[in-house]
């Protein structure tokens, strides 16, 4: 690199400048050349080039294996929400909006709102939860995945290297495999419930006031006449064995019946009286149904009676016999529809009660 140097003869500030033949860096310096001597002047302005003025250094973007996981993390969720336009058109947006539809219908908050703030309509609760998968998606699995099925795992296909989103992702298929067996077990009692309800003494008046004696009780017994008690126990007779060992094992399980009632009653008395109680209403005993109304009760009793069936709540039964039964699996196909009405009418039933009980609290 040459150097050209102007120096006066007579003892004064002047401006030196330093020029180079390359045409990428100049710079001009001030010194004071009084007293110094070529060389010393040179080696001032190589110094003052060399030592104050650095070359403009590009800085180098760090590579993948420079950045941390929680760097790439802080990343995705402080930079522009990530383009996720490409994995929706692959998948289908329909999926996606069916995910988000079923966050809706679950009835789970989307955001935090004071109170007497009116609530969200269906498509504003549906436009935060969109901006909320797609600026954090790992966030939006975290926070939604009790409400999510298999299917719409697709939708974190992007951030599945995040090991959160393995972790949500497994919790999702764990819960449907969990589910999946539920309906499975629902459907082989319902099963059975029909081949009992078609064949055999298992759901008749006799076994169930037998299984259940404080129930069949409180829906029917109390309201029987003494012709009517007469009656019951003739059917009995007629339906059931007619040898004398027979008989006298009935008339053992009429007795230890009659035991079991009694003691199941003197708990719901002592219930009853630790409970405050309104004097001026009628109790059971002053209110007698009509013909109507007792057949209701009876219709109530038969469907408390296949509740607990369903719940698995009858003690004697042997339900491996059914749940892991895979013959129930032909009889399921055969009356899903049958199964799905009875369900949705449980279902209704229990909406217009919590509608019921709002109204009432309003």
């Amino acid at each position: 690199m040459a150097h050209r140097v102007q120096v006066p003869n007579y003892p004064v500030e002047q401006n030196a400048q330093l020029a180079s033949s390359s045409d990428s860096c100049s710079c001009t310096c001030t010194v004071n050349t009084l007293g110094l001597s070529l060389t010393e002047v040179i080696t001032v302005f190589t110094s003052e080039m060399w030592g104050e003025i650095d070359s403009c250094v590009t800085p180098a973007c760090p590579t993948p294996c420079d950045k941390t996981g929680d760097e790439d993390k802080m990343d995705q969720y402080t930079s522009d929400p990530p383009d996720t336009s490409a994995h929706i058109q692959n998948e289908g947006f329909s999926q996606l909006d069916a995910m988000i539809s079923a966050i809706v219908v679950s009835g789970s908050p989307v955001k935090s709102q004071q109170l007497g703030e009116p609530d969200l309509t269906i498509e504003e609760k549906k436009h935060l939860l969109m901006e909320q998968y797609n600026t954090k998606p790992v966030v939006f699995l975290e926070r939604y995945h009790t409400h999510l099925k298999p299917d719409h795992l697709e939708a974190f296909a992007h951030v599945r290297g995040d090991c959160r989103t393995q972790y949500y992702c497994t919790e999702v298929q764990k819960q449907a495999s969990s589910s999946a067996k539920k309906t499975r077990v629902r459907n082989h009692r319902y099963a059975a419930l029909r081949a009992l309800q078609q064949g055999g003494q298992y759901f008749s008046e006799e076994q169930m006031r037998f299984r259940e004696p404080l129930l069949y009780e409180q829906y029917i017994g109390q309201y029987l006449s003494e012709e009517e008690i007469l009656q019951r126990s003739e059917d009995a007779m007629q339906n059931g064995p007619t040898g004398l060992s027979d008989l006298l094992i009935n008339s053992y399980q009429e007795k230890e019946l009659q035991k079991r009632l009694e003691e199941e009653q003197g708990r719901e008395n002592c219930a009853e009286q630790e409970e405050e109680e309104d004097d001026e209403a009628p109790t059971q005993s002053e209110w007698e149904p009509t013909a109507e109304e007792k057949a209701m009760l009876k219709e109530e009793f038969l469907t408390q009676m296949h509740q607990r069936f369903l719940e698995g709540r009858d003690k004697d039964f042997n339900y491996s016999d059914v749940d892991e039964n895979p013959d129930y699996d032909n009889l399921d196909i055969l009356s899903r529809d049958a199964e799905e009405r009875y369900f949705d009418d449980d279902d209704e039933e229990e909406i217009e009660e919590e509608e019921n009980e709002d109204t009432n609290m309003v």
